[in-house]
């Protein structure tokens, strides 16, 4: 049933019935399924349950059905909630960023809030919402119930409600004040090469794509790391796909090409710049080397860089996995990554009817790992760590006069 191509006979059947052919034929469907089955279909039409137990009352009882004295005008009955309340769906949204993470190898998105919480905070905001109007409009808009397999993510306390709060107060004041807003983060390394690539494409009946049976590493023609950076206010952003390590220097230097080639053109006038991070790996909270980078690239383009990292194994409420990384990866499902001009045109064409426009460019440079960032290097940082949890806030404001540290390998 989680395939609803498998019901595309009764879906067509459907949009061309009036409501009483609907619910009926809703109905039918469901008592087909059995158990579980009005739940089920409600998901797919969009009906209530009520109206579909009510079709089924209908089928159930012995006497013939009788023909409705009074069938609904086309764009009769009742309206929507989002057709009555036009502020419904923006509150709505609102309520979801602070609470929504998503898989960045699929387009499922999640929430840790029940519909009767949500639906409880819209009443709040003064909407005249149920549980069962929030669980249909987070549907419609990709959401997804999630199984406890593979969805726990590290542990749940007062510090990570207060981080991730803090993290949706300062984006929304840097947007307000009309200053770029950054999710940034290294997708998985991909092997270049004949190499099978899970998903399936639109291809000739019985011309697969021909790959290697093995998937060796030494197999490979070389590996793909890709860095995206991506804008929450504009739905758009940049992969810098790199060939060698993902560093530090290769983390700053994805955010560098950003600025330069899109960012410093729709920001013109920007006084500084948040960036969303993981609180891990080559842009994490402890790494010297990456505050020691971040502070060469204030002082170049000259605006203060704030960071906010996540709490410690909460990636995927990191935005752009879900907003972003997941587009790339339905885009290529199914397709060799035989090249690295290949994925940087996959990448390249990742669109979504919401707008998304994702730039793609290859990093040709060679990133040593191992850089050592000396304590005579830190001090020279000028960076203001903020009052709530310093070691995932803090800016870096550019430097006047720049004494360019030495770093040691």
């Amino acid at each position: 049933m989680d395939d609803n191509s498998d019901y595309k006979p009764f879906l067509k059947a459907m949009s061309g019935a009036d409501s009483v052919q609907a619910r009926r034929f809703a109905a039918a469907k469901a008592l087909e399924i059995g158990w579980g089955g009005v739940s089920k279909v409600s998901d797919m039409t969009g009906l209530s349950r009520k109206t579909i137990d009510k079709g089924v009352q209908e089928l159930e009882n012995e006497d013939e059905l009788e023909q409705p004295e009074r069938l609904r005008k086309p764009g009769g009955g009742r309206k929507k909630a989002e057709n009555k309340d036009p502020t419904l769906l923006s509150d709505l949204e609102d309520i979801m960023k602070e609470s929504t993470a998503g898989d960045p190898m699929s387009l499922l998105k999640w929430t840790y809030k029940s519909t009767y919480a949500i639906a409880e905070e819209l009443q709040l905001k003064g909407h005249d919402v149920s549980h069962d109007t929030v669980r249909r409009l987070l549907k419609r808009d990709g959401y997804s119930l999630q199984a406890n397999k593979k969805t726990l993510e590290g542990k749940s306390g007062p510090e990570r409600d207060n981080q991730f709060r803090y993290i949706n107060t300062q984006a929304a004041k840097f947007i307000d004040e009309g200053d770029p807003v950054i999710s940034v983060d290294a997708k998985k390394k991909e092997n270049i090469g004949d190499f099978k690539n899970s998903g399936r494409t639109w291809r000739q009946k019985g011309d697969p794509e021909q790959v290697n049976v093995y998937d060796f590493p030494s197999l490979a023609i070389g590996s793909a790391i890709p860095y995206g950076i991506y804008d929450l206010k504009r739905n758009d952003g940049l992969v810098n796909v790199g060939k060698s390590y993902n560093t530090a220097e290769f983390a700053v230097e994805s955010i560098r090409q950003w600025w330069n080639m899109i960012g410093k053109y729709h920001y013109a006038e920007c006084k500084k710049l948040l960036v969303c991070a993981d609180g891990g790996g080559s842009n994490g909270s402890r790494n010297r080397s990456w505050k020691f980078f971040l502070q060469d690239l204030a002082d170049e383009i000259g605006i203060a860089i704030t960071v906010c990292h996540f709490p410690p194994g909460t990636s995927k409420w990191n935005k752009i996995e879900h907003c972003m990384f997941s587009f790339i990866s339905m885009n290529w499902r199914g397709k060799p990554l035989t090249s690295y001009e290949t994925i940087i045109k996959l990448i390249g064409s990742t669109k979504t009817k919401k707008g998304l426009r994702i730039e793609a460019r290859l990093d040709e440079r060679d990133y040593e790992k191992g850089k050592k960032i000396l304590d005579d290097n830190m001090v020279r940082l000028k960076i203001i760590f903020h009052e709530l949890y310093p070691n995932w806030n803090y800016s870096i404001e550019p430097r006047t006069n720049l004494l360019r540290s030495r770093v040691i390998g």
